[in-house]
């Protein structure tokens, strides 16, 4: 890789960009590394030893590591850090981030290098970013590095895509509960296990979570660390139920959720075990209608031990969603059409009644969202494809709507003309026929019921599909002109 560029970790945590730098003469001291804003400077040298080089103390967006590489061995200049950025009489000593990791304006065109909040706005570095005491120094020396205007303008162009690559993190170390709104739950600080955590305990019947201040989630990726303790007597049915709710409502009145449960983990009976990691989407689909209509579609095995940590990552993307377990590369368990109504929610730490709930070190990144969007109309002809594991099936829908009432008819490989009847809800649509189910003979085929359910988004739709003790596999569909 060419000396000029190196990996930089963010201050996040949360992944690593190439930033074009300028490598100094080995034997010459950093110089500049300000950490107390206009209060001085002094000079210092790199943590890591073996390359000393020009830094601030904290590059724009609570970026620590600027002066400081994890990586090790060659630190690099740092543009517009707290030195240019901040002022130490207008900003306390904290990098610059609010409670949530929500993005901050920099603006330092005033009283030397000050901060101030605006909410969310995106990261924006001024014309006066780099004042204050040491900043036109600051500024000086990197378009001396540079060479040139271009290579300058190149260095802030890829500090300013640095800011907003991180300005999406949220993170919770959960260390206490100050970040949490409690519906229907008690939550305590505690150390567990080893780590810091919160505890959640609940004794109502009520839905309920604890939710994360400040989130607002559509699609991205939640990771945390969560574990339970069951409290209920000997004898008394093992509840064992913790998870993380998305897309949630403050009230708790809708939200989609993952959930452990690993009492079952280690069940000796089968159909318990599949029963370790489940999806719903409250209050429509809980886990009996999902069971029951889409039997080992929504739930399935997973090694879970009680009173032990496990890490759990969601990631979430338009009207699908993966959960991972434990740093696994493959997901645990995978949802292909998410049944909630809500595209855009809170994130929430779930628990049970019966039992001690623990989260630890939670993180939400906010990605930009798939293009998706509600009541999509089902009126029209469809051209239907049935991927089985019976087999590919074809078929033309051809469809009414009426309010919340779908009817219509199906023609292909499992039947002619065959009435369809169903219902719409806002573009997602559960639909179902009398299918005559080919034979082997090439003779008359036998009944059997075929249902559909998913979503409807624009001229495309798709979802799950079976045919009632024949075969079980997903649509998609397309909507002829």
């Amino acid at each position: 890789m060419d000396d000029d560029f190196r990996m930089h970790r963010t201050g996040s945590g949360y992944g690593r960009r190439l930033q074009p730098v300028e490598v100094l003469d080995d034997t010459e001291d950093a110089r500049d590394w300000n950490p107390h804003g206009a209060r001085g400077r002094r000079r210092g040298r790199s943590r890591n030893g073996s390359q000393d080089r020009v830094a601030t103390r904290c590059g724009g967006l609570g970026d620590r590591d600027s002066s400081q590489s994890r990586a090790g061995a060659n630190n690099r200049d740092s543009v517009g850090g707290r030195d240019g950025i901040r002022s130490a009489d207008a900003c306390s000593d904290d990098v610059v981030a609010d409670d949530y990791g929500s993005n901050r304006v920099l603006d330092s065109s005033a009283k030397g290098g000050a901060c101030r909040s605006n909410g969310r706005a995106p990261l924006r570095i001024t014309d006066g970013a780099f004042g204050g005491v040491g900043g036109q120094k600051h500024m000086s020396r990197v378009t001396r590095l540079a060479g040139s205007t271009l290579e300058a303008f190149a260095i802030l162009l890829a500090w300013a895509s640095f800011g907003q690559a991180t300005s999406n993190a949220q993170i919770f170390a959960l260390s206490d509960t100050k970040d949490l709104v409690l519906s229907n739950v008690k939550a305590d600080a505690i150390e567990y296990k080893g780590r810091k955590a919160v505890r959640l305990t609940k004794d109502t019947e009520k839905d309920g979570f604890a939710l994360l201040r400040g989130t607002e989630f559509q699609d991205g990726t939640i990771e945390g660390d969560i574990a339970l303790k069951i409290t209920t007597p000997p004898g008394v049915r093992m509840p064992g139920f913790v998870g993380i709710a998305f897309r949630a409502r403050p009230d708790a009145s809708r939200y989609e959720l993952f959930y452990l449960r690993p009492g079952n983990s280690r069940s000796d009976d089968q159909a318990m075990r599949n029963h370790s990691v489940q999806y719903t989407s409250e209050p429509d689909f809980g886990w009996y209608k999902l069971r029951r209509e889409w039997p080992a579609i929504y739930e399935t095995y997973a090694d879970l031990q009680p009173e032990k940590w496990t890490k759990v990552r969601i990631e979430v993307m338009g009207r699908s969603a993966k959960l991972f377990l434990n740093g696994s590369e493959n997901p645990t368990l995978v949802v292909d059409g998410l049944k909630g109504q809500d595209l855009r929610g809170g994130v929430g730490l779930w628990s049970y009644q019966g039992e001690e709930a623990y989260f630890s070190n939670v993180s939400i990144t906010n990605s930009t969202p798939l293009p998706v969007k509600n009541g999509s109309d089902a009126s029209g002809t469809w051209q239907v494809r049935f991927s089985s594991d019976a087999g590919i099936f074809d078929s033309i829908l051809q469809l009414k709507r009426d309010a919340g009432k779908v009817t219509g008819t199906s023609s292909g490989t499992l039947g002619n003309a065959r009435p369809v009847t169903g219902t719409w809800r806002d573009g997602y649509v559960e639909l179902s026929f009398n299918a005559d189910w080919p034979s082997g003979g090439g003779g008359a085929g036998t009944a059997a019921v075929a249902t559909l359910a998913g979503w409807i988004d624009g001229d495309s739709a798709g979802g799950r599909m079976k045919v009632e003790g024949r075969a079980d596999g997903r649509w998609t569909a397309t909507r002829k002109p």
